[in-house]
């Protein structure tokens, strides 16, 4: 049987695209080969990191981002961040193994896939998945493991847009349906397509994801997880509306020393996110390692010179918020920008999202608790646009690979082409996941109801929703 198929990150760009290729019993790569001929073309080294990579995306769910976000709400709500984010990551890694995999990576219509492998079905230790060099593979179970992470982490996201007022079933519900109707469907039209031995083979030519054959680049996910996420948590916090007291009562973050260590794992479980999401472990894994190294950093800094300039004195919540905003604008350009390029899209992240976050969440009024839109939506958005800047080559940037021909050569690059589809990847995110995220949030609201009584959410989620407290003393 031929496997074809399956990736993450448009990588279309490996600069040592051909380098290091297995000694063959032929010269040059092989068009369309066997499963038998991937099993030559696989390094050890390659399995390896993607296996750490998954690891360390795992950690920025549990107990990275629990920590983050628990940090920030106040003590009577501790508990119940930490239970939603767990309980989301071990719900989307049993969809993800029962339906998602196959949803997301494999052939069906440019919007979904199918359900061949449904429960893993045709899946083994003899089965490999494509990286975005002709004739290099990692063993399907790897491309897996590692998907899963990204696919547990999404839903998780959405939650601090609308902490501390939400019931705990009502909510699992929502992730359940808007994994399985916003998640699934982006990764699948951003991420899917026949692979670098294959797109050239006539059979397999139309095997793409709607974005993806737009030629929209994402390299680790700021459509697919970052703006997919950020806009469902804008639309859920409008609908289920604000918390009692905002705007009245100071609701300080109770713990910023555990926010502290909760952004400092998400930064080291953030290489794995976006090195691991080049597939291999060569040159371009160290670019999109340094780039969210620095475009981080420049966020960071970036963000506390704001408040200098504000409010005449720094914050460590700034201070981790720009971090974080570094973090998202990176993580589609990381594989695409040079280093300088990335630099300077965390020193433009931060500035944006502080309007968003201080002064366009007043103006509107809505209660975007742990700025979710303000963060992963504009950060995402400016990172997904600012990509296709970055990624010219006449600015240091990657740009892009024809795999239409085989072996694949570089393409010729348009920077203004490029940023139309970039922008036109974005609007497709936008309105795809708002409206699904309305019709789910409505629809739950309707029939199970959103919000706990106004005693419950007073006395707070930890005791109401589960009995227990994040302290006992």
């Amino acid at each position: 049987m031929k496997l074809h198929k399956t990736f993450a990150g448009l990588g279309a760009l490996a600069a040592s695209l051909l380098a290091g290729l297995p000694a063959l019993a032929q010269d040059g790569p092989i068009q369309n080969p066997t499963v038998e001929q991937m099993a030559t073309m696989v390094d050890k080294g390659d399995t390896t990191w993607m296996l750490i990579s998954s690891v360390l995306v795992l950690m920025m769910s549990i107990p990275a981002l629990a920590l983050f976000y628990g940090g920030l709400v106040r003590t009577k709500n501790m508990l119940s961040l930490l239970m939603q984010v767990l309980m989301i990551v071990s719900v989307g890694a049993i969809l993800w193994i029962a339906v998602g995999y196959s949803l997301a990576f494999t052939p069906g219509s440019p919007y979904i896939g199918g359900l061949s492998k449904a429960m893993l079905a045709g899946v083994g230790t003899g089965t490999y998945a494509a990286t975005f060099s002709n004739n290099v593979y990692i063993p399907e179970y790897a491309f897996i493991i590692f998907q899963m992470t990204f696919a547990c982490i999404t839903p998780a996201l959405i939650i601090g847009a609308f902490a501390e007022r939400i019931k705990f079933w009502p909510l699992i519900l929502f992730s359940i349906g808007w994994t399985l109707l916003a998640y699934y469907p982006i990764a699948h039209m951003v991420w899917f397509w026949a692979g670098p031995d294959f797109l050239s083979v006539p059979e397999f030519a139309g095997d793409m994801g709607l974005l993806w054959g737009w030629g929209a680049l994402d390299f680790a996910g700021g459509t697919v997880v970052h703006i997919n996420a950020g806009i469902a948590g804008l639309i859920g916090c409008i609908v289920i509306g604000p918390r009692i007291g905002h705007n009245k009562e100071p609701m300080p973050p109770h713990s910023l020393t555990l926010t502290m260590v909760g952004a400092s794992l998400l930064w080291v479980g953030w290489f794995g996110f976006n090195a691991g999401s080049n597939l291999e472990s060569n040159g371009l894994t160290a670019l999109a390692f340094l780039n969210t190294f620095i475009a981080t950093a420049a966020a960071t800094v970036s963000w506390v010179l704001v408040e200098q300039l504000r409010h005449g004195r720094p914050s460590l919540l700034g201070a981790v918020t720009g971090a974080l905003a570094g973090l998202v604008a990176v993580t589609p350009a990381a594989g695409f920008a040079a280093p300088g390029g990335a630099l300077i899209l965390g020193l433009v992240v931060s500035p944006v999202c502080y309007i968003f976050v201080s002064s366009v969440k007043k103006r509107f009024g809505y209660d975007d608790s742990l700025d979710v839109f303000g963060i992963h939506g504009i950060g995402g958005i400016i990172g997904a646009i600012g990509t296709g800047i970055l990624a010219d080559p006449s600015l240091g940037g990657q740009g892009w690979y024809d795999y239409t021909v085989f072996p694949a050569v570089p393409g010729a690059y348009d920077m203004g082409a490029q940023v139309m589809t970039q922008i036109k990847a974005v609007g497709v995110t936008v309105i795809w996941t708002g409206v699904v995220s309305f019709v789910l949030f409505y629809a739950i609201k309707l029939v199970f109801g959103l919000r706990p009584s106004a005693d419950d959410e007073r006395q707070g989620l930890d005791q109401t929703s589960h009995g227990e407290s994040a302290y006992n003393y």
